[in-house]
This record gives structure tokens, sequence and C-alpha cells, in this order.
């Protein structure tokens, strides 16, 4: 049998974060990856001349040297950021509500936002600076948190950080109210909630404030090569380090021990066994529970199946064969809603019929030479907040997916005045099934379980102890402590990358 201190199950985001932090502790480490490349969302693909890329519209929280950002810091302890090139994403966004007579498009940097933001809604810089200030501290509040792996002191969380206390239990909505944020300004500043899939009357502030915050302190980044390009940088600095990779190798068990219940092995597809004492999944509970695993505690089963799945992806690549200019594209990233009150938005992507908000992406706004010359890429994705595909009959599928297609070019052409029906090279459509059969994640879930009060970024933080309750095993990736995002998986590769070390030096 061959023998591991540990092994990780997954060679996405997570799971290379979580290979390398092993590595770097000293652990013997095996990845395995079904797949024949690495990245799982973050890769890339080709139709004809274009490379698209898979998921990812912009990394944030990176920054630059002079202005390093969390994950750029991170990077750098990994040994992977000069191993990629990076582009910065030229603005924040462009937020489109023509039913509400809304377009407005907002910039990076705290000042420049500021001064945006009073310029679309005069009177709006008192609530506003309000916001970044309550941010900053929460910032500092989460950095402190980590630094003591979630085991903060009550006494200073109340001394230094008061006011991460005073709203740790309330809602986006009801914390820009409390500072006084016109409506209108709650509208542009609210466009980024559908990048963490939770409405904002359920969306805990904590958590929306962090990501803004970073977002427009640190701006945002892209590799060159896409996502994909980070994914091979992680898999050479694996190797650098010593750890064994293997593609085309599906774990489908994990063995537990009779005493202690704990794990003391890995079935393969092929029939090998992996002796190990400790497991990071980079993939679903549910998957883990459901298919790895003969013998699961009653207390992980409940609290598995209390957790909800949050958006089902849907994602559109097109390549057009014109440039932006030709075809009327002047942004790199745009939302496109129906209505600016999250609530009513969510429940509208609840069904096929009535979805038709998405986040769009053209690449070539913030790097003219990713496609050839007088051509463009664009990225088209949505989210369905339930398992509505699961009712489109086999025979229907394709009918269905073209249509939705359609909807989602013509709702663009529409509110921007683009003009790309007739323009398409290519075209490629992901639904929640392709992504369910390439991830294999339950019911195509791309965002994890949804961030809810009970079940949000804090909670789960401070639960990271009572949630780890299998000994030797642990989760990273958008179903772990962090939550979904690429910023929040290689985060959550970080922690239990570094726990499973100190649980490896524990046992001796």
């Amino acid at each position: 049998m061959n023998k591991y201190d540990a092994v990780v199950i997954g060679a996405g985001n997570g799971g290379l974060v979580a290979a390398i932090r092993l590595l770097q502790g000293g652990a013997k480490t095996l990845l395995v990856e079904k797949h024949n490349l690495p990245g799982g969302f973050a890769t890339s693909f080709k139709r004809g001349r274009f490379e698209f890329e898979a998921s990812l519209h912009e990394l944030n929280d990176f920054g630059t040297k002079d202005n390093a950002g969390d994950v750029r810091t991170l990077f750098d302890s990994l040994g992977v950021t000069d191993k990629i090139e990076w582009l910065q994403i030229p603005e924040a966004y462009r937020v489109i509500v023509k039913s509400e007579n809304l377009d407005a498009t907002m910039p990076f940097g705290v000042k420049e936002f500021i001064d945006q933001m009073e310029h679309y809604v005069p009177g709006s810089r008192k609530s506003m600076e309000k916001f970044f200030a309550l941010a900053k501290e929460i910032h500092a509040a989460q950095a402190y948190t980590n630094s003591v792996n979630g085991k903060a002191d009550s006494k200073v969380m109340l001394e230094k950080y008061s006011n991460f206390v005073r709203v740790g239990s309330y809602s986006v909505n009801e914390v820009l109210q409390s500072i006084g944020m016109p409506q209108k300004a709650r509208d542009i500043f609210n466009a980024y909630w559908c990048y963490l899939g939770a409405h904002c009357d359920d969306l805990s502030f904590i958590h929306y404030a962090s990501m803004v915050y970073r977002y427009i302190t640190k701006g945002a980044a892209m590799p060159k090569s896409r996502s994909h390009e980070i994914s091979l940088a992680m898999v050479e600095r694996i190797r650098e380090l010593g750890g064994d990779v293997w593609f085309n190798t599906e774990a489908v068990k994990i063995l537990t021990d009779s005493k202690d219940g704990g794990v003391s092995g890995v079935v393969l597809s092929d029939g090998r066994q992996i002796e190990t004492r400790h497991v990071i999944a980079n993939c679903a509970p549910h998957l883990v529970f459901g298919k790895m695993m003969d013998k699961v505690p009653e207390v992980e089963i409940r609290a598995t199946n209390a957790r909800k799945f949050a958006g089902r992806g849907w994602s559109m690549f097109l390549g057009l064969n014109k440039s932006a200019d030709e075809l009327g594209i002047e942004n790199h990233n745009y939302f496109i809603y129906d209505t600016s009150d999250t609530v009513k938005q969510y429940k509208l992507m609840e069904k096929i019929a009535t979805n038709e908000g998405q986040a769009t992406v053209c690449l070539n706004r913030a790097y003219p030479e990713c496609s050839p010359e007088g051509t463009t890429i664009m990225y088209f994705t949505t989210l369905y907040m339930s398992d509505d595909w699961g009712n489109v009959k086999p025979q229907d599928y394709f009918k269905v997916k073209n249509d939705v297609a359609r909807r989602m070019i013509e709702r663009f052409e529409r509110d921007t005045g683009a003009k790309l029906m007739g323009n398409i090279e290519e075209i490629s459509v992901a639904t929640p099934m392709t992504y369910a059969r390439y991830c294999g994640h339950p019911q195509g879930d791309i965002y994890g379980y949804e961030s809810q009060y009970w079940d949000g970024l804090t909670p789960r933080l401070q639960m990271m102890a009572e949630d780890h309750r299998i000994r030797g095993l642990r989760f990273a990736g958008g179903y772990a402590m962090r939550l979904s995002g690429y910023s929040s998986a290689y985060f959550s590769g970080d922690i239990s990358g570094r726990q499973t070390v100190g649980d490896i030096k524990k046992e001796g």
C-alpha cells in the first residue's frame, strides 16, 4: 500500500493551496484529481480561434506590489505570484436596471468610489464615508481573528473592534439603512450581491462589507493566460516541494478506522488503496458523506442537510468576429438586473422562465490582446436559486438551453445598445447539468452553501472546531468555512492545510 501523511482529493482552487501548505509544513502529500487537468472551475478551454475563461471574472483583493491585497500576500507565501503574469481590471463595475432608469459605472479606489457615488446620488457622501470606515474596522477585526485561528478574545473584540461586534448579526440592508445611505445609493452599492448569491435582506453585512472593501481598496486582477495559469503555477509549485499529483485518478472511497471512526485511507477508482490518516476534500460534503463514506456520524448528516444549496450555475461563452468598439461594448464588467430590489431579483432567479439577470464580462476591455485582432470574447453568467433545471425534460433540454442563451443576448443588447447577434463566431453554453456532470456538484451548484444568518462567513469561521467532527477529515473550496468565490477557496485551502499540518504534528 502507498502511504502518505495526507491526501488531497480534488485539484480545485482550495485543494491546490491545501496541498502546498501541507508540503510547506513537512507533510508527505498526494493530490488526486479525476480530470486530466488541474483547477476545477479555474481553467480555460478553446473553441475555434478563441480561448475562453471558464469562470473567473476577476480576482479581488489581489492588488499590486505597492498595494498588495491578502490574496497576493497569500500567493507570495505559497511561492506562486511570480509564476503568473497579471493584468489589472480597469474599473469596478457597471450596473444597469433599465426598469428603474439606473445606469452607473463605478471605479476602484475609496475616494474615487465615494466621489462617483456623490455624482450619481447627491447627498450620499456622508453615508459612504461611514460605510468605508466601518468596513475598514471589519477588515482589521477579521485579520485579528485569522491571526488567532478563529479563537478571538472577547475582550479584545469589544475594546478594539466594537463596531464589528455591533453589526455582526445584521443584514446588508439593515446596516445600510441605519447609516443613512439613500435608496438609490444602496441600489448602486448592492450590485455585487450576486457574487455571494444571497439577497441583501439575508446576507450578512460583515460578509458583504468585507468583499466590497477588498474590491474597492485593492482593485481586481486577472491572469493574462486565464485562471488556468494560476492552476498550472500551483501544480508546478507542488512538484517543486516534492508532492505527488495524480491526474485521471478519482478517489471513490474514504476509509475509516473501526476504533475512532477517523480517516484511515483512500480508495481510488482502479482499486488501489492509499494509507493515510488525513484527507482534505475539495468537494461537497454532500458528495463525501453521501457517496464516499460508509459510516458517517449522524450529527454530520444533520448539519450538512441543514445547509442550503446556493446558486446553480449557467454560463455562456461568445467569440465575436468584431472588435468591442465595433460591437458597442463599453465596459469590462456588467451587472444587469430586472430590479434593484435584491429580494425580488432573487425570486426571479428561482425560475428559468423569469431569470434574465446576468453578470457579463468583456475581457477585451481589460486585455485587448486576449483574442485575435478584430474579435471579442464575452462571458455571460447567471444563477438559479432553485433546482428548476431539474424539471426540464431530457427531450426539451437543448431547446430550453438555446432559448435562455437567446434571451440573455437579447437582454444585453437591449440594455446596453450593443449589437451581438449576427456577429457570433463561436458559442458555448454550460447549464447546471453541465456543472453537475463536470464537477459532481449537487444540482449543478457552483456557489457551495448559501450564506445565511446562521451559516454565513462569521459563524463558519467561529465554528471551525465544532465543524471538525471526523478525525482526519477537513474540507477546502467553495463548500468550506470561507464559502464560495476564488479568493475564499484559496483561503479555505490555506486554513485547512495549516490545520492539518497541526493535526499531524500533534499526532507525532
